[in-house]
């Protein structure tokens, strides 16, 4: 048990605070940076921080629904999704710092927060735990199609980076249901929308 919670509180530290490696290329890395105004250049970090952030809360409700399943090939397939969204971490901090941005000043906050809602999904059971990640995966990719029409048209290799993450987050919702994901509540499903609203927006200044 200690041993367990030793490895966890080592992965939080790990996702907060040291650089993401991606096995996968960075997408878009061999096309040519773009010459954006400042106004663009400092929207585009602002974006990728808020994907950025989203993959601290990604890997946090991971880790969080993975200690709470009773199934072990559910939590196996928890962990490879985490793997694919450490990726996505890797991609978004290199973009940030591409643009001259920086990561959000909340990061521990949002982990945080994320690892309680994953722990709090958990303790519903398997089927709503899937449900629950299935609908956070929605959302983030609808997310993703909202930045997609407000990037810089000419930002290719920020774009390249939001397509293939938005690729990866459908799978992983698609996966969530093809494992016996319940669909939720729609109050449910609208007090998600309404947290991720207060943090996309505290995340594009902070």
């Amino acid at each position: 048990m200690i041993d367990t919670a030793i490895i966890e509180f080592d992965k939080a530290l790990r996702t907060v605070f040291a650089p993401a490696r991606s096995i996968r290329a960075v997408p878009g890395e061999g096309l040519p940076e773009a010459e954006l105004g400042e106004a663009e250049r400092r929207h585009a970090a602002a974006l990728m921080r808020i994907n950025h952030v989203g993959e601290i809360c990604a890997q946090a409700l991971y880790q969080g629904q993975a200690l709470m399943s009773r199934d072990p090939s559910l939590r196996d397939a928890l962990r490879q999704a985490s793997q694919e969204e450490t990726e996505h971490l890797a991609w978004t901090e290199r973009r940030i710092a591409e643009l001259g941005g920086r990561k959000s000043l909340l990061n521990p906050l949002w982990y945080g927060g994320a690892l309680g809602l994953g722990l709090l999904a958990g303790r519903f059971g398997d089927r709503w735990n899937l449900g629950f990640l299935a609908e956070t995966e929605r959302q983030v990719e609808n997310h993703l199609k909202g930045h997609l029409d407000t990037l810089p048209a000419n930002d290719k290799k920020s774009r390249a980076v939001v397509e293939q993450m938005k690729i990866d987050e459908a799978e992983h919702a698609e996966m969530a249901i093809r494992l016996g994901g319940h669909e939720l509540p729609a109050p449910v499903k609208g007090a998600m929308k309404l947290a991720s609203k207060v943090m996309t927006t505290l995340t594009y200044r902070i």
